[in-house]
């Protein structure tokens, strides 16, 4: 057995011992211990054999014992009770850069922070600026740690994923001898999770665009290399592959690789029932090529309306093309203005006027302010002072642009019992209110919907925010009935948000179809915490449209004449 098996197990039962700050002495033992082994000169198995590894200077009995357990058996008990005992989310933060046992304790236990992802998204929301021993400088140099680590994982954001596709696609889209070139695969699909990079393109010669490809600056790894495909990996660490096809083959090619399976798979039975036969290669009726010019007339070909990437998931788009042209899908020129904006009086890193002028940029109609509420302490949350003071600020500042309609709103926690977080006076004197659940999320299914539907039946509620609570590739959803809640939303006339930042992505977009079809009214709100952040509203739409959204099913596609008279309403009636 290798000693530096046995020493990597000692100094992480050392560094689990001080993430749950046991005795130090018991912690400095262990890593002590691991050092001790690490230098051993004899073998460590004859050692064990013959009982002597107490006679080393450094190992007493009780370590002792747990190296000889290990040894003979090559499991330890206290190892897997140690491990078991806290997530294991904590031990691969450890490999940020200036994370230490100590501050990684301080994250758990004040921000519940159990793994890289949740501690990402903490840095994007400026939590870890007061937590005790870190600040901006220290949260900075995490962020960027996490940012180098994340190079060697297998998942990425859509987000993530979509802007190194892009840096990959263009260069592709000039080379002289490239007709035409996409983006394919769950990319093109707008999946919310990515795990690779999928490029189709068309060149009369094939070999030729394979190898430029590989020779790209931000190529790190050539996996492979062929006359019409090539696999590498990207300086990100991200996998990107390229499919080149002749010009004829080209829309044939982009279907098949944008995908997915199960929508294929529909499709190929649909063809053959019309004694066609469908493939990467084109659209065959018997060894008889249809000619298709683009994927538009494939779909045609096959007797079905087009239907956009976003849709093919085979959760009915192709029975609906089969009947009609599918909805015009939400478009980003189509968003008017944006809501649930954090700012310095919470924890943003922007002013207000920031951020007005930010939204004023992208040429919006109007814009809605929301800080965290006062149970969100960990977040700056506002006192009824804060309150008052950011009304007034908001009252001064509409008079400075007048150009942009400026909401003054809050995102009020929803409490363990489904209360709002102000006394219903101080909660009439918002233009709108965000509810959401920011904690206690280990509540059943049952106990969590009455929770939210109780804080949704306030007649001071605009809107839920982050329906289900989920961080991706960080946490799973609170366990809710999704369709109560959407049900309690229509009776309630209560907007459900689309959280268009690329770790929530929530609501999903398997439920937006479902609240489409009931009547439930969506807003895609970026939750911006810096004025960078309102660029998300873009990872907001995509999700939209997979969700089958048009523009009449998004509250911020209306004018703002019609939005601040729906929200004077709801005003009005929290008032009464």
């Amino acid at each position: 057995m290798k000693k530096n098996e046995v020493a990597g197990i000692l100094e992480e039962i050392g560094i689990l011992l001080e993430i749950k700050e046991d005795n130090p002495f018991k912690s400095r033992a262990y890593i002590n211990g691991a050092r001790i082994v690490l230098n051993l000169e004899e073998d460590l198995e004859t050692l064990v054999s013959e009982n002597r590894l107490t006679a080393i200077s450094g190992i007493g009995q009780a370590l002792s014992g747990k190296i000889t357990e290990y040894v003979r058996t090559g499991k330890l008990q206290y190892y897997e009770e140690l491990k078991a005992s806290i997530p294991a989310g904590l031990m691969e933060m450890l490999r940020v850069p200036g994370l230490g046992p100590k501050k990684v304790r301080i994250l758990y236990e004040k921000l519940g922070i159990t793994n890289l992802r949740s501690l990402e998204y903490a840095c994007k929301e400026n939590r870890l600026v007061e937590l005790p021993g870190f600040g901006v400088k220290t949260q900075e140099k995490v962020l960027a740690g996490i940012e180098y680590l994340k190079t060697f994982q297998g998942q990425y954001y859509y987000a993530e994923a979509l802007g190194l596709a892009w840096t990959a696609l263009e260069p592709l889209r000039q080379h002289p001898g490239v007709t035409e070139a996409s983006l394919a695969g769950s990319i093109r699909r707008a999946k919310e999770v990515v795990g690779d990079i999928d490029l189709v393109a068309a060149a009369e010669n094939t070999a030729e665009i394979t190898g430029f490809f590989s020779e790209l600056p931000q190529v790190r790894e050539v996996v492979s290399c062929g006359e019409t495909m090539t696999s590498v990996l990207l300086d990100s660490g991200i996998r990107a592959d390229l499919r080149v096809v002749k010009p004829r083959e080209y829309p044939y090619a982009l279907h098949h690789f944008t995908g997915s399976k199960e929508h294929n798979t529909a499709l190929r039975r649909l063809a053959k029932e019309k004694g066609l036969k469908i493939n990467e290669y084109g659209l065959f009726s018997g060894e008889e090529l249809i000619p298709c010019h683009t994927e538009k007339e494939l779909y045609a070909a096959l007797g079905l309306n087009y239907i956009p990437p976003e849709l093919r998931e085979n959760t009915g788009e192709i029975e609906a093309a089969q009947h009609g042209p599918l909805p015009e899908l939400l478009k980003v020129g189509d968003i008017k203005g944006i809501f649930h904006l954090h700012t310095t009086y919470s924890d943003g890193s922007n002013s207000i006027a920031e951020m007005v002028e930010e939204a004023l940029r992208y040429g919006y109609e109007y814009i809605g302010i929301s800080d965290h509420s006062q149970t969100a302490a960990y977040a700056g949350g506002l006192k009824a002072a804060d309150i008052r003071r950011q009304h007034e600020e908001i009252r001064r500042l509409r008079e400075v642009y007048p150009k942009i309609a400026i909401c003054f709103g809050i995102e009020s926690d929803i409490r363990f019992d489904g209360a709002l977080d102000y006394p219903d006076d101080l909660l009439a004197d918002f233009d709108f209110v965000i509810a959401s659940v920011h904690s206690q999320f280990r509540m059943t299914e049952e106990d969590m919907t009455k929770r939210i539907v109780k804080a949704m039946s306030h007649p001071a509620v605009t809107m839920l925010g982050h329906a289900t609570g989920r961080i991706l590739l960080a946490r799973e959803g609170y366990p809710v009935n999704i369709e109560v809640i959407l049900k309690t939303a229509l009776e309630h006339g209560v907007i459900m948000e689309l959280n268009a930042s690329p770790a929530r992505l929530d609501l999903d977009w398997r439920h937006l179809k479902k609240a489409k079809e009931m009547g439930v009214l969506i807003s895609i709100n970026p939750d911006a915490h810096r004025i960078e952040e309102i660029n998300d509203i873009n990872y907001g739409i995509a999700v939209a449209r997979k969700g089958w959204l048009a523009k009449e099913d998004v509250f911020n596609c209306y004018p703002v004449n019609w939005v601040s008279e729906y929200l004077a309403k709801k005003q009005r009636n929290a008032r009464n």
